[in-house]
């Protein structure tokens, strides 16, 4: 440490503050938010003279970028085409383990988030329709999201970043995550099931009603089929070409991921219905911008050599990261305290193979159950209910989400 330069100890406290920022979503008193945090502490590090702008293109894992760029518009184009609203408006009139089994196979192709920006407000039409109270249904959604998005290497940006990063195999990762992620969902399906026996919250009818009233306004204010246009075929056939085609080449082929759903997005932009700015308006910009910062800054931080001394300090008490345990524990505590995005980029140099990339992977991505913030999934699902009339906070989401990431976790330690 006494070898230390002033811009080493001026790194870390960049480094301090911009997870503060992931923490807390943004900086007090500033109008930023955490893309816009990411993005000022890469800036910073390079003024400041850290790194140079090299060191800092190289630090952004370009692989990663381009693979959720490529998704982003492959789900986008699907968007458009109405896909996502012919299928949630079919499955919301099944019961709850038809929609749990629906939204965790599309969150394991798609993202997940996407999967729950497109069925939220359709699940609370038809629950309302139905006489349903829908914050169950839409817990239901959220955590099937998540824990789905889990059983692939694309089904979410953090698994998108191990996949790349590591040299994961595709089939390899789906043959052993698909298992824990299939019984999972049953337990969540299972758990649920008696939840709402037992409180009743399937059938209330007082709140129904003003759920229902709350409901129509909102409507009238913001209807969903302007934002969700309706259902076209082509489009949807072609949505489905591309991305059954990208997943033979993933579980068939070395052809790079990154290099096939670029060629995928682009066979989906060309197109004499829709416009390349209507999917490119769809895009994740930000997202993507948070990830590129947060590279540029971790690799910053890790050039100052005090993550490595923290794991040797670590492995000389005997927990090193990479051993199970330890791994399992520290997913699960920094996924809930930064993210899960966030703390897999910290975990992520320190380990190596498919164990650990498996192990993380599934980790970070259940832990996004636990709490209301743990997953960008779990906010987008309240916000949009919100617009609806329905209100879940975090006391709501905690009588769902803990005991099933509890249990889920625990299906996953044995797994594992």
């Amino acid at each position: 440490m006494g070898e230390w330069k002033a811009s080493d100890w001026g790194v870390v406290a960049i480094f301090v503050v911009v997870y503060l920022g992931m923490i807390l979503g943004g900086l007090p008193r500033l109008k930023l938010n955490r893309a816009g945090v990411a993005l000022l502490g890469a800036i910073t590090v390079v003024g400041m003279g850290a790194i140079d702008t090299e060191q800092a293109g190289r630090a952004i894992d370009l692989p990663t970028v381009l693979l959720l760029f490529s998704f982003m518009v492959v789900s986008a184009q699907k968007r458009l085409g109405g896909f996502y609203t012919a299928v949630t408006v079919q499955v919301a009139a099944l019961p709850l383990g038809a929609l749990i089994l629906v939204a965790g196979s599309l969150s394991a192709v798609f993202s997940n988030d996407i999967v729950c920006l497109a069925m939220t407000p359709v699940v609370v039409r038809a629950c309302l329709k139905r006489g349903f109270d829908p914050v169950p249904f839409l817990l239901g959604l959220a955590c099937a999201a998540n824990i789905g998005s889990a059983a692939t290497l694309i089904g979410n940006p953090q698994n998108m970043l191990i996949g790349s990063v590591l040299r994961l195999p595709f089939a390899a990762y789906v043959c052993q995550a698909l298992p824990p992620v299939g019984l999972s969902l049953l337990l969540l399906w299972a758990w649920l099931g008696w939840h709402l026996r037992v409180s009743g919250l399937h059938n209330r009818p007082h709140d129904l009603a003003r759920l229902q009233e709350a409901g129509q306004m909102a409507r009238e204010v913001d209807p969903v089929d302007a934002a969700w246009p309706d259902f076209n075929a082509w489009q949807t056939v072609k949505g489905l070409g591309v991305a059954s085609a990208l997943l033979v080449i993933f579980l068939l082929t070395d052809w790079p991921r990154e290099v096939a759903a670029l060629v995928g997005a682009g066979v989906l932009l060309l197109s004499r219905q829709m416009h390349s700015s209507r999917v490119m308006g769809h895009v994740d910009w930000e997202l993507l911008v948070m990830f590129m910062g947060l590279f540029v800054v971790n690799h910053a931080f890790q050039a100052t050599g005090l993550s490595t001394q923290v794991v040797a300090l670590l492995a000389g008490q005997g927990v090193a990261l990479a051993d199970q345990g330890p791994l399992f524990v520290a997913g699960v505590g920094l996924s809930n305290l930064v993210s899960n995005v966030p703390a897999v980029m910290l975990l992520l140099p320190h380990l190596h193979g498919m164990k650990s990339g498996l192990t993380l992977a599934l980790v970070s991505t259940y832990a996004g159950n636990l709490l209301l913030v743990g997953s960008i999934a779990n906010l987008i699902v309240v916000d949009l209910a919100h617009k609806a009339g329905v209100r879940i906070d975090w006391r709501m989401h905690a009588r769902v989400g803990l005991p099933v990431t509890l249990l889920t976790l625990a299906v996953l330690w044995v797994w594992l």
